[in-house]
Parts: C-alpha cells; structure tokens; sequence
C-alpha cells in the first residue's frame, strides 16, 4: 500500500459519526480526507485498486464508531455512500475484556 501525510482541509465535525472523504486526482491516485484521522491528515493510495483500500482503511478505522464514507468523482459529486451504524450491543462487546 502506497500511502503517505500530507496538509488537507479539515472536515468539521463534533459529535456525529466519523465522515472520510475519498477523492481522485487525475493522475490515478485518491485522497482519504478526515479529521479522525491521526495528525488530521490527508492519505493517499496509488495502487489500482485505490479506492477500495482507502474504503477498508476508512471501515477499518471507524469499526467502533458510526461512520460516513462517501466517494466523489472528479467534478466533486458523490457517486457513492456507505454509513455504518454502531448500536450500544456492538460498542460493549468490542471493549468487553474476558474475565
């Protein structure tokens, strides 16, 4: 996997569900855009299967957290949505510790 940091507009969000941003370039690569991401910054992928590593990431990353990921083309329409719902259940028993 090709990934690397670098400087992105953040993503405002407070409370609500983590949201990911995956955006093209022109040149073949994405960027996975979020503020929950460590050091709030921007990843890009390279490979050609690009965007489903930056989706895998994204689900990977917000497995315990409601989530938004969304996928733009490159005139910055959505062309693609996938939300993931946590409920209370599934939260307890990712930080259960056997006794």
């Amino acid at each position: 996997m090709n990934e690397t940091c670098c400087g992105s507009d953040s993503i405002s969000q407070i409370d609500g569900p983590h949201v990911y941003e995956i955006r093209p370039h022109g040149d073949g690569r994405v960027d996975l855009i979020s503020d929950v991401l460590p050091f709030r910054c921007a990843c890009w992928y390279s490979e050609p299967d690009a965007i489903s590593n930056a989706m895998a990431y994204a689900k990977l990353y917000s497995r315990s957290h409601d989530a938004v990921i969304r996928v733009y083309d490159e005139a910055g329409d959505v062309i693609w949505e996938h939300e993931h719902k946590v409920d209370f259940k599934e939260r307890y028993l990712t930080c259960a510790r056997p006794l």
